[in-house]
């Protein structure tokens, strides 16, 4: 995706999204990294010096972790339980590790596309352009995309 090409298919944006967020891309270049350490978001890009204050991910990796992710795992541990009945360490040994695997190895990926997404579509909370030019000291017509 070129640096200002907003006038992306629904298609080619979906893909760039997956693109740069699978491997911690800035969504504006495509070259420098998003991420300074494995779930910190650096401050701009080293290439296109995008700031990387818009993006605002919050809590959502992890929910979608845990609700993507955790609960078919869940469903597959008490299925083990339920169908083999297996004394408890088994569970610590098998179990437990497919967890925490299973619910933070994705938190990257999911934070690189969520921050890709905010760029990409522009998200921002209505009505605060104003007030995030004012914290931020943009000009007031500048959007924090561009």
């Amino acid at each position: 995706m070129p640096k200002n090409d907003l006038a992306l298919t629904d298609k080619a944006a979906f893909a760039w999204i997956l693109r740069c967020g699978w491997k911690g891309l800035c969504p504006r270049c495509g070259e420098g990294r998003m991420f300074r350490s494995w779930l910190t978001v650096t401050d701009r890009c080293p290439s296109c010096a995008l700031d990387y204050r818009f993006a605002a991910p919050d809590d959502g990796p992890a929910f979608f972790s845990l609700c993507i992710i955790a609960l078919p795992l869940i469903a597959i541990v008490v299925w083990i339980q339920v169908a083999f009945d297996p004394p408890a360490w088994v569970h610590f040994v098998t179990s437990l590790p497919l967890m925490v695997l299973g619910t933070v190895l994705p938190l990257r990926p999911i934070k690189g596309w969520l921050v890709a997404s905010q760029y990409v579509n522009r998200a921002q909370e209505a009505g605060t352009q104003g007030l995030w030019s004012r914290l931020h000291g943009t000009e007031a017509g500048r959007s924090d995309f561009d």
